[in-house]
């Protein structure tokens, strides 16, 4: 949580202990389950390697200030930044998994929603905590809702419905915490209820409607929409109280749960882990959602305690999401 720290040159007064040792077991694990998948798939080298150059760009990053991002032109210069890649994606973009989502430059691709998402975060902050005296009036709705929108309608087209909702999610919890008129925002609830029953019957792509009645009735479809649910609720319930042992995951080893290292890889852990490995790791993002707050309760302003929970949110809604979707609880989307 750098952006909430004073100006201290000192290393060990920028960093948040505490939160990075909550964060290296959950990358452990992450590691030791994609470790027995190796002989299949090269997951487990690229995460080390890519988890080695996070350390390295974090690091970098503790000794660099970052309150230059509440300056309304920095903001303004990110958003249309982003919002235009969004855009380039129609062009250039390299689909996959159905969703035109990545720039593809060969060794690596690159997804430019993912960051979209924490500008959205500032962008927001930045303007709640402008406006927290008069910010019961309905226009705030709607003007925080435009610049939610845009990202949104962008991420939605591609089409990445679970991007989209992540987006919706983090403007929807930032709007409660910032006071944000109860009643209007059922209005909004409402009217978006509305909409996506419009887009439902205009604007859905099969696939995505297959997804949503799978999740309505899971067991509808167990050979066609609903397979990936039923193979994932089977490997998440086989893990029993203490699990299969790290490599005895029969659903994954065996292949019958898809994408086991990737959109699945809660249901192969739960396999291999069982209830107790499942608990540990709630147990563990719970204390980093906690000590992400706790740094966000300490901001020297609104702009820095709003961005703080905005980042909660942001990580909460993609592991409810994710361990939803994995358990039969949510639609199946491509979220981390």
């Amino acid at each position: 949580m750098i952006l909430l720290r004073n100006g201290s040159n000192k290393i060990s007064s920028r960093i948040d202990w505490l939160l990075f040792a909550f964060i290296l077991p959950v990358l452990f694990a992450g590691l030791v389950t994609m470790k027995s998948f190796t002989k299949e798939t090269p997951f487990y080298s690229h995460q080390i390697i890519w988890i080695s150059i996070s350390l390295l760009v974090f690091f970098f990053c503790s000794f660099v200030d970052f309150r230059f991002l509440k300056k309304t032109k920095v903001l303004v210069f990110l958003f249309l930044f982003f919002s235009s890649l969004l855009i380039l994606l129609f062009i250039v973009g390299h689909t996959a998994g159905g969703a035109q989502s990545w720039f593809d430059f060969g060794g690596f691709s690159f997804q430019p929603s993912d960051l979209m998402k924490l500008v959205v975060i500032l962008v927001l902050a930045k303007y709640f905590s402008r406006r927290h005296v008069e910010i019961r009036n309905v226009k705030h709705i709607f003007v925080s809702g435009l610049y939610a929108l845009i990202p949104f309608g962008l991420v939605f087209l591609q089409p990445d419905f679970g991007g989209a909702m992540i987006i919706f999610f983090i403007w929807f919890g930032m709007s409660l915490v910032a006071g944000i008129s109860k009643r209007h925002l059922l209005s909004v609830v409402i009217l978006a209820g509305v909409v996506l029953g419009g887009m439902w019957m205009f604007s859905f792509a099969d696939y995505q409607k297959n997804r949503i009645k799978s999740f309505l009735n899971p067991l509808s479809d167990i050979h066609g929409s609903g397979y990936n649910v039923y193979q994932s609720t089977i490997a998440v319930g086989s893990g029993q109280i203490f699990g299969k042992g790290v490599g005895f995951g029969t659903q994954s080893k065996l292949k019958f749960l898809p994408e086991y290292e990737t959109d699945f890889i809660f249901a192969a852990y739960a396999e291999e882990w069982g209830y107790v490995g499942v608990v540990l790791l709630l147990v563990l993002f719970g204390l980093i959602i906690w000590r992400i707050l706790g740094n966000a309760i300490l901001g020297s302003t609104n702009f820095e305690t709003l961005f703080g929970i905005g980042l909660a949110i942001y990580f909460m809604s993609h592991f409810i999401i994710n361990i939803g979707m994995n358990i039969g609880l949510m639609p199946v989307t491509g979220i981390t």
